[in-house]
């Protein structure tokens, strides 16, 4: 009921309650739900009732219709001109439209949920054991503002075991799981592998309990409305890992004209950055020559251009972490040389994944990273400079560091100086 408040409803509860009624919508319902869950007094329940039969009054029967219920069968109502026409026995058949009704009728079949040919695109820190509940949307069933829907799902023995296993006790007494009951949300779109995407004003239940949400992002601009990060949802300390018993899921939203929303459960494994390191080695270091046919394309005189490109400079260090690379990686994708570290670029996607280049910020998705095998060459032979330097024939040369270069005038530079210093200050004290 609450669910299906305006504003003016939700502010006219909570100040019935006694409870701040400023901010947003969103806020609003926040606070009502939060009011119904901690301490709902009686009054505050016939509140919410008065208020939820003001919006959707009931339709009832006149008092001249109630009367027409107790007349004898054949008998004329009052006004009318003459008898009742005698009803066709077809009519009063079980099943027929005055009939008693067959027990068919009387609990007609559920919706059945609609299986769209959606795919949810893989997570490199997350890998499916087992899909619980397939893409299925979230289908809009009346013409409110706010939808409601119900799942639910099992799991197997086997699946039960996997989880507890996989428990760790954390610092301060936390514990987690490596084998996860994973929630997410896409749009139902069937044209490619979808990305997380929440639909507005969500609030998930399991088992009966509030799920916790991602928190809200800071509006870019000043009126826009709040949006939460899409990201996938960690719901086993809330699932009942039990074999026996079935888990439910209730999703709320807000319904948007022409746009539908898709549902899904799987069972996961969570991996780490490390993990995703020795997975990325044991694809192989790429091929030297291919890094070498890079440098001689970019290096080739190009007839139409006036300036001739004969060198080109590449930095051994990490844009990232401004340290010496390691393991030198970059996207397929990405046209430039210069690499960075696979180790401190993993940790980082760990911690907030953006998958993004941290040399041309375009994308560089996990399943396209490689390992350059001509700067492993580099760095193994090469222990002693930051920078490198590429000829026309793909062979390379150290540059020294500028700090080198620059040292000798510095240090004559600062002894001139010392000295003129020192004589103004013999001529203060003469």
């Amino acid at each position: 009921m609450v669910m299906s408040f305006r504003v003016s409803e939700l502010q006219v509860l909570l100040g019935f309650a006694g409870r701040n009624k400023s901010g947003r919508k969103h806020e609003l319902l926040a606070k009502a739900l939060h009011l119904l869950k901690s301490s709902c007094a009686p009054s505050v329940q016939m509140k919410i009732k008065e208020l939820y039969r003001r919006r959707f009054p009931r339709k009832t029967l006149a008092p001249s219709d109630l009367s027409l219920l107790s007349l004898p069968p054949g008998t004329p109502p009052v006004g009318s001109s003459g008898p009742l026409a005698p009803i066709p026995p077809a009519l009063l058949a079980p099943g027929s439209l005055l009939g008693p009704k067959r027990e068919v009728d009387m609990h007609p079949p559920l919706p059945q949920p609609v299986h769209p040919d959606v795919t949810m695109k893989p997570l490199p820190f997350y890998e499916v054991h087992g899909e619980l509940i397939r893409p299925t949307t979230l289908a809009s069933t009346s013409s409110q503002r706010f939808e409601e829907a119900h799942f639910t799902f099992a799991l197997t023995p086997q699946q039960v075991q996997q989880v507890l296993t996989s428990r760790e006790v954390l610092p301060g007494a936390k514990c987690d799981y490596t084998i996860q009951v994973q929630l997410r949300f896409c749009l139902c779109e069937t044209s490619c592998p979808q990305e997380d995407y929440f639909p507005p004003n969500l609030f998930v239940k399991v088992n009966g309990k509030l799920c916790p949400l991602p928190g809200y992002l800071p509006p870019t601009k000043n009126g826009a409305e709040p949006k939460r990060p899409s990201r996938p949802i960690n719901i086993t300390p809330l699932a009942r890992l039990s074999a026996t018993v079935p888990n439910t899921i209730v999703v709320n939203w807000s319904s948007e004209f022409g746009r539908n929303y898709s549902l899904s459960v799987y069972l996961v494994r969570q991996l780490t950055a490390g993990t995703l390191l020795q997975k990325l080695r044991a694809k192989g270091i790429r091929n030297p020559d291919h890094s070498r046919a890079l440098i001689k394309e970019k290096l080739t005189a190009d007839p139409d251009s006036e300036v001739a490109t004969t060198s080109l400079r590449v930095s051994l260090m990490c844009p990232l972490g401004k340290m010496r690379l390691t393991v030198p990686c970059r996207a397929l994708t990405c046209a430039h040389l210069q690499s960075f570290d696979a180790a401190l670029y993993l940790q980082m996607n760990e911690k907030k994944p953006t998958w993004t280049c941290p040399v041309c910020d375009k994308k560089a998705p996990y399943e396209s990273l490689i390992i350059d095998g001509l700067f492993m060459e580099i760095l193994n032979s090469c222990s002693d400079c930051d920078e490198i330097q590429f000829m026309e024939d793909g062979s390379w040369c150290p540059l020294k560091p500028k700090k080198e270069a620059s040292e000798a005038p510095r240090t004559a530079q600062s002894q001139r100086a010392l000295r003129q210093r020192v004589r103004r200050r013999s001529r203060s004290l003469t």
